[in-house]
């Protein structure tokens, strides 16, 4: 699981991830480790690996959102609006758990005003049953996505 490494769902997820016995990936918008600590004040302890980008928290989305298969947005705030238009961008499959506050509330709305459709987008406000239908989309995009040449072994 790759998180933002830092405070609030992050870090819930981060160590829900970890009481799975899953792998968990920190993408910090600090530089150092001494930074993630000092300056902003982050968690250290879920993540079995932390990318230190000094990017900031802008330029950490980007990386973060990158180096992600599928996202899960719950509740979140101007930041998590961001990744989300990261991920909108970038065609990602996502996942929004509806009636979670914040921008995850919003997010239908946006999509509405915004007239840019849909697509790769699924919503629950369910979290067993996103997880499944984000399962089975970014499945079925990356089934979609591969190409078969039939020159390669002649």
């Amino acid at each position: 699981m790759v998180t933002g490494d830092t405070t609030g769902m992050p870090l819930y997820a981060a160590k829900g991830a970890k009481k799975a016995h899953g792998f968990t990936v920190g993408i910090s918008p600090a530089a150092t480790y001494r930074e993630h600590i000092r300056k902003y004040r982050l968690p250290h302890k879920y993540c079995d690996f932390v990318m230190y980008t000094g990017f900031g928290y802008s330029g950490r989305n980007l990386l973060f959102i990158r180096s992600t298969d599928a996202v899960v947005f719950i509740s979140g705030r101007i930041g998590t609006l961001n990744e989300f238009t990261i991920a909108f961008e970038d065609h990602k499959p996502i996942g929004i758990l509806t009636d979670s506050g914040g921008i995850s509330n919003e997010i239908d709305h946006i999509l509405t005003i915004s007239q840019r459709g849909r697509a790769n987008i699924v919503m629950d406000s369910d979290p067993k049953k996103l997880v499944d239908k984000l399962i089975a989309l970014t499945n079925k995009i990356k089934d979609d996505r591969v190409v078969i040449r039939d020159d390669v072994h002649r």
